[in-house]
Protein backbone atom coordinates (compact mmCIF):
# COMPACT_ATOMS: atom_id res chain seq x y z
CA UNK A 1 0.00 0.00 0.00
CA UNK A 2 1.48 3.62 -0.82
CA UNK A 3 1.44 6.35 1.73
CA UNK A 4 -0.48 9.30 0.63
CA UNK A 5 1.45 12.44 0.92
CA UNK A 6 -0.56 15.52 2.64
CA UNK A 7 1.67 17.66 -0.25
CA UNK A 8 0.03 15.49 -2.99
CA UNK A 9 -1.93 18.24 -4.49
CA UNK A 10 -0.82 19.98 -7.87
CA UNK A 11 -1.28 23.26 -6.03
CA UNK A 12 1.68 22.61 -3.52
CA UNK A 13 4.44 22.60 -5.94
CA UNK A 14 8.00 22.28 -4.23
CA UNK A 15 7.10 21.20 -0.94
CA UNK A 16 9.11 17.95 -0.69
CA UNK A 17 11.68 19.24 1.31
CA UNK A 18 9.43 20.63 3.78
CA UNK A 19 6.88 17.67 3.92
CA UNK A 20 10.85 15.52 5.06
CA UNK A 21 11.50 17.97 7.12
CA UNK A 22 8.06 17.78 8.96
CA UNK A 23 8.83 14.02 9.00
CA UNK A 24 12.20 14.31 10.30
CA UNK A 25 10.96 16.65 13.06
CA UNK A 26 8.27 14.20 13.98
CA UNK A 27 10.60 11.47 14.97
CA UNK A 28 11.81 13.65 17.46
CA UNK A 29 8.57 14.14 19.38
CA UNK A 30 9.97 12.91 22.63
CA UNK A 31 8.83 15.48 25.76
CA UNK A 32 12.38 15.52 27.03
CA UNK A 33 13.42 18.07 28.00
CA UNK A 34 10.02 20.29 28.08
CA UNK A 35 10.23 23.57 26.63
CA UNK A 36 8.04 27.01 26.51
CA UNK A 37 8.35 29.33 23.01
CA UNK A 38 7.14 32.75 23.89
CA UNK A 39 6.79 35.90 21.96
CA UNK A 40 9.15 38.87 23.12
CA UNK A 41 8.44 42.01 22.00
CA UNK A 42 7.02 42.49 18.64
CA UNK A 43 9.44 40.42 16.66
CA UNK A 44 11.26 38.51 18.96
CA UNK A 45 10.76 34.80 19.88
CA UNK A 46 12.46 32.96 22.82
CA UNK A 47 12.70 29.01 23.32
CA UNK A 48 13.13 28.20 26.98
CA UNK A 49 14.14 24.51 27.58
CA UNK A 50 13.89 23.06 31.31
CA UNK A 51 17.55 21.71 31.27
CA UNK A 52 18.09 21.15 35.05
CA UNK A 53 21.75 19.58 35.64
CA UNK A 54 22.94 20.26 32.47
CA UNK A 55 26.26 22.60 32.37
CA UNK A 56 26.90 24.93 29.28
CA UNK A 57 30.05 22.43 28.64
CA UNK A 58 26.98 19.68 28.55
CA UNK A 59 25.29 21.71 25.86
CA UNK A 60 25.45 21.72 22.46
CA UNK A 61 23.39 24.50 20.26
CA UNK A 62 23.63 24.13 16.49
CA UNK A 63 21.84 25.99 13.11
CA UNK A 64 22.23 24.13 10.14
CA UNK A 65 20.59 25.34 7.75
CA UNK A 66 16.86 26.10 8.89
CA UNK A 67 16.74 23.93 12.19
CA UNK A 68 17.83 24.74 15.18
CA UNK A 69 19.01 21.65 17.08
CA UNK A 70 20.15 21.55 20.89
CA UNK A 71 22.01 18.77 22.20
CA UNK A 72 22.37 17.47 25.94
CA UNK A 73 25.26 15.24 26.77
CA UNK A 74 25.77 14.34 30.84
CA UNK A 75 28.68 12.07 31.52
CA UNK A 76 28.28 9.72 34.78
CA UNK A 77 30.20 10.82 37.34
CA UNK A 78 31.87 7.16 38.13
CA UNK A 79 33.29 8.05 41.99
CA UNK A 80 29.47 8.55 42.75
CA UNK A 81 27.78 5.48 44.89
CA UNK A 82 23.93 5.70 44.68
CA UNK A 83 21.48 4.09 47.03
CA UNK A 84 18.77 5.32 44.86
CA UNK A 85 19.02 6.93 41.30
CA UNK A 86 15.89 8.98 40.61
CA UNK A 87 17.97 11.65 38.32
CA UNK A 88 19.05 10.08 35.34
CA UNK A 89 21.94 11.27 33.46
CA UNK A 90 20.21 11.03 30.31
CA UNK A 91 20.64 12.80 27.13
CA UNK A 92 18.77 14.26 24.48
CA UNK A 93 18.58 15.93 21.46
CA UNK A 94 15.34 18.41 20.71
CA UNK A 95 14.97 20.17 16.97
CA UNK A 96 13.02 23.45 15.71
CA UNK A 97 12.84 24.30 12.05
CA UNK A 98 13.13 28.13 12.19
CA UNK A 99 11.11 30.10 9.30
CA UNK A 100 13.42 32.20 6.21
CA UNK A 101 14.74 34.70 8.15
CA UNK A 102 14.65 34.45 11.37
CA UNK A 103 18.14 34.72 13.35
CA UNK A 104 19.26 33.07 16.82
CA UNK A 105 20.43 36.21 18.93
CA UNK A 106 21.70 34.32 21.68
CA UNK A 107 21.40 32.02 24.24
CA UNK A 108 21.68 31.49 27.97
CA UNK A 109 21.85 29.35 31.09
CA UNK A 110 20.28 30.06 34.33
CA UNK A 111 19.06 27.55 37.13
CA UNK A 112 18.46 24.85 35.01
CA UNK A 113 16.53 26.75 32.10
CA UNK A 114 18.25 27.64 28.81
CA UNK A 115 17.20 30.05 26.79
CA UNK A 116 17.92 30.87 22.82
CA UNK A 117 16.55 34.23 21.79
CA UNK A 118 15.45 34.80 18.03
CA UNK A 119 14.47 37.65 16.09
CA UNK A 120 11.85 37.58 13.52
CA UNK A 121 12.11 40.01 10.67
CA UNK A 122 9.43 42.45 9.81
CA UNK A 123 7.83 40.83 6.40
CA UNK A 124 7.81 43.15 3.15
CA UNK A 125 5.44 41.38 0.61
CA UNK A 126 6.98 41.04 -2.64
CA UNK A 127 5.14 41.82 -6.05
CA UNK A 128 6.02 39.99 -8.72
CA UNK A 129 4.87 40.89 -12.23
CA UNK A 130 5.93 37.96 -14.25
CA UNK A 131 6.74 37.87 -17.97
CA UNK A 132 4.44 36.47 -20.67
CA UNK A 133 6.11 35.63 -24.47
CA UNK A 134 3.18 35.17 -27.21
CA UNK A 135 4.73 32.23 -29.03
CA UNK A 136 4.28 33.77 -31.82
CA UNK A 137 7.37 34.38 -34.39
CA UNK A 138 6.69 38.25 -35.30
CA UNK A 139 8.93 40.87 -35.47
CA UNK A 140 7.29 42.51 -32.60
CA UNK A 141 7.88 41.37 -29.65
CA UNK A 142 5.23 40.21 -26.97
CA UNK A 143 6.43 39.53 -23.82
CA UNK A 144 5.94 40.89 -20.32
CA UNK A 145 8.69 41.85 -18.10
CA UNK A 146 9.18 40.20 -14.51
CA UNK A 147 9.94 42.61 -12.22
CA UNK A 148 9.74 42.80 -8.18
CA UNK A 149 9.89 45.18 -6.13
CA UNK A 150 8.69 45.88 -2.64
CA UNK A 151 5.39 47.14 -1.51
CA UNK A 152 5.14 50.27 -0.07
CA UNK A 153 2.98 50.18 2.95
Amino acid sequence: MSRVSMFSSPLLLGFDQLERTLERLAKNAEGYPPYNIERVGDNGLRITLAVAGFTCDDLVIELVENQLSVRGKQVDDTDRVYLHRGIAARQFQRAFMLADGIEVIGAQLDNGLLSIDLARPRAEPRIRTIRIDSGKQTGVENTIDITARRSSR
